[in-house]
């Protein structure tokens, strides 16, 4: 299966035009917003656009996105970008990491070289990996999308002959948060025979979408700031993904054309869904949100993204066989205390076969990014005993 060597660089018209369209901005004005309570503060959104317009350097972060080895490949009529990153060690295990939204792949750049070259950073090389990290049908540079239909459990298709048919990986190990955690599950569900173990940061029942969540009596007493936080989060965060379930294309015109437009929608995420207190650069510095925000921006990729919600709710989920548990590779759960979504974790020991549950002290929706140490130490120590002797590929 070919695959070609993939160089980012976003033509210098395309932020010619971002920094015009930035200087253009017909703000609305916005009052008794301190708390973002009617959404994205004015205030915050301006100093942030004022300095994607005036400070922030493109060209910085593309050079570090491209200190990596990146491709693409067509699956199915899809184009697929992705990095991989060889393994520094005597027997490196593949390792498919994957993203959700609104995230990018580059929300996973903090723990590839830990991951790779455990040695380089303090660790055994024994725990070394060769890290995949794909971008999501229709996200960043898995553009253009031109077919309907690609969710979460059709992505785990496209992944299994990424791993097997484009890189040769016979057997991998799975992690993912928010969208990737459904399509790391969904792996687990249909391929056991090809996953050593897969790794959550956020759980969801595979038939979510026409089944719901679990019931509140499943939480145990120690559970129930988890639960109310989720309940709050569904009452008060979700209106998002209805619109994104139901009519992603008319979101779309507005957010393709008004770079202001789409920061403010993802903006929002970023400060609700993580351990930030309410103060977004307590975790995200202005310029990783921006490299965020150009990311989607250049490649115009918030419609098709959106449209990735769309496509799970009317495309249902359907079982690949009916054992239990619905997951029976060995399955890892790292439990954030800001996790929007929190499952029970009587609940995760019937659905997988679970091994490993690690309460972190801190961090929200965006692991990697927030807590990068601790994700790469409950990998490692996940997966050491699961490699065996036998190389897996």
């Amino acid at each position: 299966m070919h695959k070609e060597r993939f160089e980012i660089h976003i033509p210098d018209e395309t932020l010619t035009d971002l920094r015009d369209r930035l200087a253009r901005t017909r703000w609305p004005g916005d009052f008794a917003n301190e708390g973002w309570a009617y959404g994205t503060e004015q205030g915050y959104l301006s100093e942030l656009v004022r300095y994607w317009q005036v400070h922030f350097d493109w060209r910085v972060q593309e050079r570090a996105i491209n200190a990596f080895s990146h491709f693409r490949t067509q699956l199915e009529g899809v184009p697929v970008h992705f990095i991989h990153e060889k393994g520094k060690g005597p027997n490196p295990l593949p390792l498919i990491l994957t993203h959700g939204w609104p995230w990018t792949f580059w929300d996973l750049n903090k723990v590839i070289r830990p991951l790779t070259n455990p040695a380089a950073f303090g660790g055994d090389p024994r725990d070394a990996f060769d890290v995949v990290v794909p971008s999501l049908p229709g996200f960043g540079f898995s553009t253009p999308l031109t077919k309907t239909g690609w969710n979460y459990w059709n992505t785990a298709d496209l992944w299994s002959r990424l791993m097997r048919e484009v890189l040769g990986y016979e057997r991998y190990g799975a992690h993912g948060g928010d969208w990737g955690s459904a399509v790391t599950t969904q792996l687990g569900h249909k391929y056991p025979e090809q996953l050593i173990g897969i790794h959550l940061t956020m759980l969801l029942p595979l038939a979510v979408l026409t089944e719901g969540f679990p019931s509140p009596s499943e939480y145990t007493a120690e559970e129930q700031a988890g639960l109310q936080r989720f309940q709050a989060y569904q009452r008060e965060g979700s209106g998002y993904s209805n619109i994104q379930m139901t009519r992603p294309q008319t979101l779309t015109y507005a957010m393709n054309d008004s770079p202001v437009g789409m920061c403010s929608w993802i903006l929002e995420k970023r400060r609700d869904w993580s351990d930030s207190g309410g103060n977004v650069e307590k975790v995200f510095s202005k310029d990783e949100l921006l490299t965020t925000m150009t990311l989607y921006w250049a490649t115009q990729s918030f419609g098709t993204a959106a449209r990735y919600y769309y496509e799970a709710a009317h495309n249902p989920w359907k079982p690949s066989h009916s054992r239990t548990p619905v997951v029976e590779v060995p399955t890892a759960v790292a439990a954030l205390p800001k996790e929007i979504i929190q499952m029970p974790k009587r609940w995760a020991e019937r659905y997988f076969n679970l091994q490993r549950w690690t309460p972190f002290p801190e961090g929200g929706h965006f692991a990697p990014m927030e807590q990068p140490e601790r994700l790469v130490e409950d990998l490692r120590a996940f997966f050491r005993p699961l490699r065996g002797e036998e190389s897996p590929r």
